[in-house]
């Protein structure tokens, strides 16, 4: 009996122990709590704490108040990751809270300036009593065993960015996207609490959980960032609706998109192209691929592809050429594709390509996202997982059995005369290079055709498909005269032998042209 109840008594001591030890677990389930009962209330507008002198300051100004690298969290900690933490100042006049989760507790990261140099930027003592974080970015040994280098970095509304190996920034995430490009205007969702696991020392990610709020939405996410090569996040979202929406906006990315191959710059400049990406990557549920280069239109321009159960979707860098950008400062080259790899079936929408226009760099001006066709009432909760890619390395993504477009080139009409001078005939040509290890494995002469489609707004007077043996590829010339130059025109293109289809298929609009 005394063995059995000693049995007993330890068993229970056990139970005990778990149910003390499992009471500080933290997971998603913990925030989706929390923003369910915010969905269920009233919106309550974060208020600013942030003085004039911070509010009113310069950029320059601002990035002068930088962060301590001998105060980094985590820095003497048994742990590869390390957390920098952004000043309040501008725009960035709210502050988010920032928890950090260990095996026993969760506890706030509280403010001190003490934390922070603040350059020759003058600053009264009081200014800084009760202001807070405007975000964080975490460090990791990318690039050298030695030495800290960003990782990820999340500032403003829901936005976060995440590089690789030899990667800088780029193109950014985003939480969620509400009635973008919309009349009624655009709703920013913001995170407005963090929380961070402490990793332990043999673990390789880091675990960040973020609540979102905003007028008519909140949601849970859960982080989960693998530092690499193309360092990935998983992500796993909670979304409740507070009010119906018109536009819902699932897994969006944003960027840049100045000039390129397929629309030269309109001022003389060095640089041959500058964007942080160059075209939305499709893989629809039925397996086609779909590649649309990116524009910098005259007009707002907003595109809808139609796709069940998406297999992935992104914008994408391919041209990784240094001569192709001639930047030293920016490094365009360098800025990683991002790649949405939806986890479970997503079921019926579509994939959504906005495109703004903008006079320089400092805007993004594109934005990809999924539409679900049945969007959530409010009350109810959505759950969507993906996986996100932070990638230099596009043909890794990409069906290897598919040829994909290289690059694509806008150039004026020309018809080659009797004495061998090209001369304008007033149509617009555009030249597609398709390459691929299927492409390089056929003969020169291979029955290799196209399948093409234009709209009503255009006449194609020339259709014309040649082996490339440069690239080992093949080479679509199309020339064409539009209709109506205040309409944008349509076009697709694919590359077939018979009934096999060889290549992604290429989908192009010539925006409007005032």
């Amino acid at each position: 009996m005394r063995t059995r109840g000693k049995a007993l008594g330890n068993l229970l001591g056990l139970c005990m122990a778990f149910v003390v030890g499992s009471s500080w677990a933290f997971s998603l389930d913990d925030v989706a709590s929390k923003a369910e009962k915010l969905a269920a209330a009233p919106y309550a507008p974060a208020k600013s704490n942030l003085p004039a002198v911070f509010r009113d300051m310069a950029f320059a100004d601002y990035q002068q108040l930088r962060f301590r690298e001998d105060k980094g969290y985590w820095r003497d900690a048994d742990t590869p990751f390390e957390l920098f933490f952004y000043h309040q100042g501008m725009h960035f006049d709210v502050p988010v809270k920032i928890n950090e989760v260990t095996a026993t507790r969760v506890r706030e990261i509280r403010y001190d300036p003490e934390s922070f140099e603040f350059g020759n930027v003058d600053i009264d003592p009081a200014a800084l009593e009760n202001l807070g974080f405007a975000g964080f970015k975490v460090l990791y040994p990318l690039n050298k065993k030695d030495k800290q280098d960003e990782l990820m970095t999340l500032l403003g509304a829901s936005y976060f960015r995440v590089v690789g190996k030899g990667q800088v920034y780029g193109l950014s995430a985003r939480g969620l996207a509400i009635d973008t490009a919309l009349p009624s205007g655009e709703e920013f969702p913001r995170f407005t609490e963090f929380w961070v696991e402490r990793p332990q020392a043999d673990r390789g990610s880091l675990v960040i959980y973020a609540l979102l709020d905003s007028p008519r939405a909140t949601g849970a996410y859960r982080m989960e960032v693998t530092p690499g090569k193309d360092s990935v996040v998983d992500v796993q979202s909670k979304v409740f609706l507070r009010a119906a929406v018109e536009k819902l906006g699932i897994a969006p990315l944003t960027s840049m998109y100045l000039f390129g191959a397929n629309q030269p710059s309109q001022q003389l400049n060095y640089r041959p192209q500058l964007h942080d990406s160059e075209g939305l990557a499709i893989h629809a549920g039925n397996g086609e691929w779909i590649w649309r280069p990116l524009n910098n239109p005259k007009r707002l321009a907003i595109s809808s592809y139609s796709v069940e159960n998406p297999r992935g979707f992104g914008l994408l860098q391919r041209t990784r050429d240094f001569g192709r950008y001639e930047d030293l400062d920016d490094r365009y080259e360098l800025r990683p594709s991002g790649w949405i790899e939806p986890v479970g079936d997503w079921g019926k929408g579509h994939v959504e390509l906005v495109e703004i226009p903008t006079p320089d760099e400092t805007n993004d001006n594109i934005v990809a996202f999924w539409v679900p066709e049945k969007k959530p009432a409010p009350g109810e909760a959505i759950n969507i997982a993906y996986r996100l890619h932070f990638s230099m390395d596009e043909p890794e993504l990409h069906d290897p059995e598919l040829a994909w477009v290289k690059q694509t080139r806008l150039s004026a009409g020309d018809v080659k005369q009797s004495n061998l001078i090209r001369q304008p005939d007033g149509s617009t040509a555009l030249i597609v290079d398709f390459v691929g290890p299927n492409l390089a494995e056929l003969p020169a002469d291979a029955p290799v055709s196209t399948q093409v489609s234009v709209d009503d707004n255009v006449e194609l007077v020339e259709n014309n498909l040649r082996h490339n043996p440069v690239t080992e590829g093949w080479r679509l010339t199309l020339r064409l005269r539009v209709k109506d130059p205040a309409r944008p025109v349509e076009l697709r293109a694919a590359l077939v032998d018979g009934e096999t289809t060889l290549s992604e298929t290429w989908s192009y609009q010539i925006p409007v042209h005032d």
